[in-house]
C-alpha cells in the first residue's frame, strides 16, 4: 500500500534545504560586508557623525543588506515586492537618523588636537573597513566549501539509491511475471501499474500440474525498496509453499506462519485462487479486497491480512464457472484511486467500469484517470470452456 509522492525540492525555498548554521553565516557573511560602506561613508565624511549615529548607521546598513537578501529568497522572481518597500524604509530610518543626529560642522582648520583625533578615526575605519571585508568573505567562503560538501554527499547518496532503486526494478521485473503461464480452460490477462518506481503490489500465476493453476495476488504495507524486498521474500516463500499444497487457505496459512518466524513488522493483504480445468474455482482471502465474478462483488465474511496474528486461517469459498463467466482480482489501488478532489474511485465506479469494458485494462485506466494514488494491479480470468 504505497502513496504516491513527489518530488518538490526543486521548488522549496533554499532555507527549507540548507542548514541553519549555513544559513546563518550567510547573514552575518551580508552583514559584515555591507557593514563596511558604514565605515567608508564615515571616512569619507571625515568623521563628523556622533559615535550613536556611526554605530546605528553600520548596523542598520548591515541589518537592511541582511533583509533586502532575504526578501529576495523569499519572493524569488517577484523580488520586488519585497525588496522595494525595505528600499523606501531604508531611506527614512536614515533620513531620520540624520535628522535625530545630524553631522558635525564642516572641519575647516584643524588643531592638533582635533586633527589627533580625525587621524584615529579615520585609521580606525581603515581597520574597520578591512575586517568587515574579510570576515565578510571568509563567511561566504565557509558557506561554499560546507554547500559543495553537502551537494557531493547528496549526490553521493542519491546515486546510492538509485542503484538500489534499479536493483529493486530488477527484483519486481522477475517477481511479477510480464507472459503469464497457460491455464487450461482459462484465458488470464493483467496489467500491474505501481505508484511509484517500486511498489508493494504482487500477484503470480503458477502451474500446479494436472491442469491446475494458482492464481496468488497482493498488496504489503509499506512502500519503495522495504516492499519491494519484502515482496521477493514472498514470493520465494510462495513458490515454496505450492510445491506441496496446492489448498488456497494452506498456502496462505503456511505464508503467514513463515512471515512471522521472519518478525515482518507490517502486514499483507494476500488472495489466493486455485483453478481447475472443469472450471470449479477454490478461493481463499487473507484480509485482500473481494474478487468480482461478472461485475458483481463476491460475498465475503472478511479474514485477516497475513502477519496479523501467530494463527490464522483464511476464508475459503470455491465457485463454478461457466464458458464466458469472468473472474476479477484487484488491489485497493483501483478502488482508492482519488481525484484533485479526494473523491475515492470506489466501489461504483468500479462495478460501472468492469460492466462496461471488463478488461484489465480499461479498468486500470479509468482509475488511473480517476487520480492513481496507490499501486494498482488488476487480473482478470476468462472461462474459455
Amino acid at each position: 500500500m504505497q502513496s504516491r509522492t513527489r518530488d518538490d525540492s526543486k521548488s522549496q525555498p533554499i532555507w527549507r534545504t540548507t542548514p541553519p548554521r549555513l544559513i546563518a553565516i550567510f547573514l552575518l557573511a551580508v552583514f559584515f560586508l555591507f557593514a563596511s560602506f558604514g565605515f567608508v561613508y564615515d571616512g569619507t565624511g571625515m568623521g563628523r557623525q556622533s559615535v550613536l549615529h556611526f554605530v546605528l548607521s553600520v548596523v542598520l546598513t548591515g541589518l537592511f543588506a541582511m533583509s533586502f537578501l532575504v526578501a529576495g529568497l523569499y519572493f524569488r522572481g517577484r523580488w520586488w515586492i519585497g525588496v522595494l518597500p525595505l528600499l523606501v524604509v531604508q531611506n527614512i530610518c536614515m533620513n531620520l537618523l540624520g535628522r535625530w543626529l545630524p553631522d558635525g560642522p564642516a572641519l575647516t582648520q584643524l588643531d592638533p588636537i582635533q586633527l589627533n583625533t580625525f587621524h584615529h578615526r579615520l585609521a580606525f575605519d581603515g581597520v574597520a573597513v578591512t575586517i568587515s571585508v574579510v570576515l565578510g568573505y571568509m563567511g561566504f567562503i565557509i558557506v561554499s566549501v560546507a554547500e559543495a560538501r553537502r551537494r557531493i554527499r547528496i549526490e553521493t547518496e542519491k546515486a546510492a539509491i538509485e542503484t538500489e532503486l534499479a536493483a529493486a526494478r530488477e527484483i519486481q521485473r522477475i517477481m511479477v511475471p510480464q507472459e503469464l503461464p497457460p491455464a487450461p480452460g482459462y484465458a488470464i490477462e493483467s496489467i500491474y501499474r505501481p505508484a511509484a518506481q517500486v511498489g508493494g503490489d504482487f500477484f503470480q500465476v503458477i502451474p500446479l500440474g494436472d491442469g491446475q493453476t494458482l492464481v496468488v495476488i497482493g498488496d504489503v504495507s509499506g512502500k519503495g525498496l522495504s516492499a519491494a524486498m519484502i515482496v521477493s521474500m514472498l514470493i520465494g516463500m510462495l513458490r515454496s509453499i505450492s510445491s506441496i499444497s496446492r489448498d488456497p487457505s494452506r498456502i496462505l496459512t503456511e505464508l503467514n506462519n513463515m512471515l512471522f518466524e521472519h518478525k515482518h513488522s507490517g502486514f499483507v493483504t494476500c488472495l489466493a485462487a486455485r483453478l481447475d480445468p472443469s472450471g470449479r474455482i477454490t478461493i481463499a482471502n487473507a484480509g485482500h479486497l473481494a474478487p468480482w465474478l461478472n461485475g458483481d462483488e463476491i460475498a465475503f465474511t472478511g479474514s485477516l491480512p497475513l502477519s496479523v496474528v501467530a494463527s490464522t486461517t483464511p476464508e475459503q469459498v470455491v465457485l463454478e464457472m461457466k464458458s464466458g463467466d469472468r473472474l476479477t482480482l484487484l488491489t485497493d489501488g483501483v478502488v482508492e484511486a482519488r481525484d484533485p478532489q479526494g473523491v475515492l474511485f470506489g466501489f461504483d465506479r468500479t462495478q460501472t467500469a468492469l460492466r462496461r469494458d471488463p478488461s484489465p485494462l480499461a479498468l486500470a485506466e479509468a482509475a488511473i484517470h480517476h487520480g492513481q494514488d496507490d499501486d494498482l494491479t488488476v487480473i482478470s480470468i476468462l472461462r474459455t470452456d
